[in-house]
């Protein structure tokens, strides 16, 4: 217990430990905070290349607040195990296998970029196992630019590395002082866990993440009307990398969704607006 006058403090993301959870030959690596607040779990589902330091801790802490959140690495990424999957399909089935060993038996997604690609395979594949999803920065089966990610991807990859910028200045983010701005914090924010930071992914996996994304995009549109859950879709107005008009095309054809877009913004809008992105996905898992 804490002393008289002192309050408990509960784990913030640049923290909180990194833990492990086994399933079949396979070590999936997570952090996990807000237990204490109980209610329906949050599955955060991360983006092409990423690990568990690229989450934003302004929106994990803001939705750790109120709910519980866990995010883990995909298999043969970052400190998790495994050959790297290269199919969403596959990336669907091991995050319900860690969903499952984990013991939950209801979840709710949140899905960023090839996450919330992921997320829609899951509400498809188990439908009972979703309560709600937000899909930000993300698209459709067979949607508008996301077979030919790769070479905006590596496109950027190349110009960061002859501007000494990191690569996600220019995907995430617009080229617009506004934009240039709100790319600089937050990659400073994604700087500030200093301890036990997650390995980069390693070239092969990312190779692997291109080849899942280039088959999403030439895949046939998949029917999103049986997708019965509540979404919150969000995008920047000027995504480069998953173009914007998914995101719109995601609302249609979702039968219970709200779309919001962020004006001068980018693939990582809802970083740049973060301070109205999280009150907004609150209030959503909360109902």
């Amino acid at each position: 217990m804490p002393a008289s006058g002192q309050q408990m403090t509960a784990p913030a993301w640049r923290s909180v430990p990194t833990q492990s959870v086994t399933v079949g030959k396979v070590s999936y690596a997570y952090r996990e905070l807000g237990q204490q607040n109980g209610g329906t779990p949050v599955i955060l589902l991360t983006h092409l290349a990423a690990v568990l330091d690229n989450w934003d801790p302004r929106i994990v802490d803001g939705l750790a607040a109120k709910h519980h959140v866990i995010a883990f690495d995909n298999r043969g990424v970052g400190a998790s195990t495994g050959t790297p999957a290269n199919t969403i399909e596959q990336m669907a089935d091991d995050a319900v296998a860690f969903i499952k060993a984990k013991g939950f038996q209801q979840v709710d997604l949140f899905g960023f970029s090839m996450g919330g690609m992921v997320a829609q395979e899951i509400a498809l594949k188990e439908p009972a196992l979703v309560r709600r999803m937000i899909l930000a920065g993300t698209g459709p089966a067979g949607g508008e630019g996301i077979s030919t990610v790769a070479g905006v991807a590596n496109y950027d990859l190349i110009r960061a590395t002859f501007t000494g910028q990191d690569p996600k200045q220019y995907l995430f983010f617009t080229r617009t002082p506004g934009g240039i701005a709100a790319g600089q914090v937050f990659l400073t924010r994604l700087q500030e866990r200093t301890d036990n930071r997650d390995a980069e992914i390693a070239i092969w996996a990312y190779v692997s993440q291109l080849q899942a994304l280039k088959a999403w995009g030439e895949k046939r549109p998949s029917d999103l009307s049986v997708i019965k859950q509540p979404v919150l879709v969000a995008n920047g107005d000027n995504d480069r990398m998953v173009p914007t008009s998914n995101s719109y095309d995601l609302a249609r054809r979702l039968p219970s969704a709200q779309l919001v877009i962020y004006p001068d913004a980018g693939h990582g809008g809802i970083f740049q607006y973060h301070e109205d992105f999280v009150p907004k996905a609150l209030s959503f898992l909360s109902r």
